[in-house]
């Protein structure tokens, strides 16, 4: 099959034959008809997080399902599904208890070090799996518990997405924060994450819904997606005494950045009034801190800093709901998809994602 290669931390991607293995066990091999271009999988790309190389990278995926291991209990041929980052066991203790997105055991879904690699050169040398998906290729093998089934009302290249950028993004507001009618929300960048951030903002009820872009395209954007008010950077002195005047208090209830910068996350806590909280959704880099001062803006000023992963999702309930929400028309997937390109254009596709243009690119198979 063809795939995108990443053959070592920096350099772009390289369509290349790899084989897949068939499925065993609870493994379903799934013909890929959408992949979002998601900036997570350009950050590992180009930053050394440890992810062995050679890698197909690729997570936010849609298809139809083409064999399934001996123990797949809920999925069958034919199958059309999306794709989850949050591989849940089902039995240890934090899935027990509800926390699927902190699953203790996720190393269950993946084949152990005696089996044979899911995916491989022809000489039969290893490539690494991202996440138990890799769907930067015309197939994918997946655990059953990485998989929901999504209805055919909902388009592939739109399906694609519910899996990281709409869980993340709306159930960072929606699960993660509990965000409730009449609070304040500022999200920080306005990306697909962020986009779904505003909207899932506007579905709890937030009283002002503030987005912050450098783009002015992507804050014409969060309008259509339910942010009351948009704010330039470039375009303010202050952007922490703008968001104080539009809320003329203190600073919001919740703040989100998106990003994965520094300076934007340390803006995030400013921006979050008294008993209000910062939520870090943005992959930073290995190694980096943030400056706060515990004294005035954590104890004289009770605020919190809250990391998010994959917006606290259960995915098997979350992606059904948010795509109940789409065909009731109370979640919009459509003005998400910015441009559809195909494999052999994954260069150029994160090429234009970098100059902030695009809230999302799909990649789109036959």
């Amino acid at each position: 099959m063809k795939a995108a290669v990443v053959n070592a931390v920096g350099e772009d991607f390289v369509i290349e034959d790899v084989e897949i293995a068939d499925p065993i066990g609870g493994e379903v091999l799934v013909d890929v008809k959408a992949s979002g271009l998601c900036h997570s999988d350009a950050h590992i790309q180009k930053i050394d997080f440890g992810f062995p190389m050679p890698v197909v990278l690729g997570h936010e995926i849609a298809g139809v399902v083409k064999a399934v291991g001996p123990d797949v209990v809920d999925l069958k041929v034919g199958d059309r599904v999306a794709a989850s980052l949050v591989g849940a066991c089902g039995v240890c203790d934090s899935c027990i208890a509800g926390k699927r997105h902190i699953c203790e055991n996720t190393d269950s879904l993946l084949r152990g070090p005696d089996e044979p690699s899911r995916l491989t050169r022809k000489d039969g040398s290893a490539v690494t799996q991202f996440q138990g998906i890799s769907g930067f290729a015309e197939q994918c093998l997946v655990h059953e518990n990485q998989l929901v089934k999504v209805p055919e009302t909902v388009p592939f290249d739109k399906a694609c997405l519910l899996g990281c950028g709409v869980v993340t993004g709306a159930g960072a507001v929606l699960k993660t924060a509990g965000v409730r009618v009449n609070d304040d929300v500022a999200v920080i960048g306005c990306g697909g994450v962020g986009l779904n951030a505003v909207q899932a903002a506007r579905l709890a009820g937030a009283r002002r819904i503030i987005a912050i872009d450098l783009q002015p395209a992507k804050l014409e954007l969060a309008k259509k997606f339910g942010a009351t008010h948009v704010i330039n950077p470039n375009e303010v002195e202050d952007v922490v005494a703008a968001v104080h005047e539009i809320t003329g208090r203190k600073g919001v209830d919740h703040a989100f950045e998106v990003i994965g910068l520094k300076p934007t996350a340390e803006q995030a806590f400013q921006l979050v009034g008294p008993d209000g909280t910062a939520y870090l959704i943005g992959m930073q880099r290995p190694g980096t801190r943030l400056d706060i001062d515990p004294i005035t803006q954590m104890i004289m000023t009770p605020r919190t800093l809250h990391g998010v992963y994959m917006g606290s999702t259960n995915a098997k309930l979350d992606i059904p709901m948010f795509a109940d929400y789409y065909e009731q028309g109370r979640f919009n997937l459509d003005d998400l998809v910015s441009r559809t390109i195909t494999l052999d254009e994954i260069n150029e596709g994160y090429a234009e994602l970098d100059k902030g243009g695009v809230a999302r690119s799909v990649i789109v198979f036959d």
